[in-house]
């Protein structure tokens, strides 16, 4: 496999001048894509529609170049929230047989799959973890991507409308908010990839831990909830020695929201200086104590502006100053995703020529 990464700017979420560019160049053959992320600048919260707004604009746009069949077959993942420096930006991976004589190295894999739908009464619970964690098996195995070799897992999971709640009658978790179901959601699909790679057993995971017991985490997950799917689309990265790609990825965990360390590991693990690097994939969480580095933050306590806007405002910070561009994914949100208050980071670079 032949993984290739562009990232490119957006103006707004319908904006497809860019990837229309590079299509256009010849720099990216839209047969060949297979997952688009993206940062758009809502809310992040359940009514944050640019999300949709974007992800119905790409699909419009390829469907008429590829047809609607395999542009619905694409993995696309919006990540709503711009706060602060972050930058809005699309990025897309294509992928595609590698040449015979092409040398292979330990280089950048993908794996995609779709889960089903989720009923409204399975989102954020054990039926969630268990479809999951059989996608993520499913999705590294036709990947060749080996367990140790996973090092960022991006799911886009569904959330439950106040619309939804009426279907739900009887069920504890009918009683949280929408905005709530968006955690469960998120830890869920989290835990589904701790169970996949082996992190977790899910014999020890029972409905009360989901948003409990943050004991519980993967150390690869980065999930991101939203109302415009039912089902689960789920990237993997991972590096594997039967790439030819000229990109590599890595990952460490961040331990709190101003861990500049972790981001300099995950560059390192990569082996890449930070001149290489395309992009960085960060989870944001305001820590749940409500202290960090032993110092009280106000971030849950605030009614205007909700604690993941705040949180991805600091870590997209953190990681725009390594880097020097604020053209980074930092999602809010990050239950089961990392110890509580901190969260996975990643980094994609591009191999240095000899």
């Amino acid at each position: 496999m032949k993984v290739d990464v562009f990232k490119l700017p957006q103006n707004s979420p319908d904006d497809i001048s860019a990837l229309d560019a590079a299509i256009a160049a010849g720099n990216i053959l839209p047969e060949n894509i297979v997952a688009i992320m993206g940062k758009t600048e809502g809310n992040g919260c359940v009514n944050d529609f640019t999300r949709g707004f974007a992800v119905q604009s790409l699909q419009n746009y390829l469907s008429k170049i590829i047809g609607q069949k395999q542009a619905a077959a694409i993995v696309y993942v919006m990540s709503g929230g711009t706060e602060g420096v972050l930058s809005p930006h699309l990025i897309v991976f294509t992928s595609q047989d590698s040449e015979s004589d092409a040398p292979k190295r330990m280089g950048l894999t993908l794996g995609v799959i779709h889960t089903r739908d989720f009923s409204p009464a399975e989102v954020g619970t054990l039926v969630m973890v268990e479809e999951v964690a059989a996608a993520v098996t499913k999705a590294m195995q036709q990947a060749g991507i080996a367990k140790d070799d996973v090092h960022f897992v991006q799911i886009k999971c569904p959330l439950i409308t106040s619309r939804d709640r009426l279907l739900m009658a009887g069920r504890d978790i009918a009683d949280i908010s929408s905005y709530q179901s968006m955690g469960y959601s998120r830890g869920a699909s989290a835990l589904g990839v701790a169970v996949a790679l082996g992190e977790v057993d899910i014999e020890d995971i029972h409905a009360g831990d989901i948003c409990k017991n943050y004991d519980l985490y993967s150390s690869v997950a980065s999930t991101s909830a939203g109302v415009e799917l039912r089902n689960c689309e789920i990237l993997v990265m991972g590096n594997s020695p039967q790439s030819t790609s000229d990109f590599v990825i890595g990952h460490s965990v961040m331990q709190h929201a101003l861990d500049m360390q972790a981001i300099y590991q995950a560059i390192a693990a990569t082996g890449q200086p930070i001149s290489q690097v395309v992009n960085i994939f960060a989870k944001a969480e305001a820590d749940p104590t409500g202290e960090i580095l032993g110092r009280r933050h106000t971030m849950m306590d605030d009614s205007d502006i909700n604690h993941t806007r705040m949180a991805r405002a600091v870590v997209g910070a953190v990681v725009a100053a390594i880097v020097q561009d604020p053209m980074v994914y930092v999602s809010g949100g990050s239950e089961h995703q990392g110890p509580a208050g901190g969260g996975p980071v990643a980094a994609i670079a591009a191999i240095r020529s000899e």
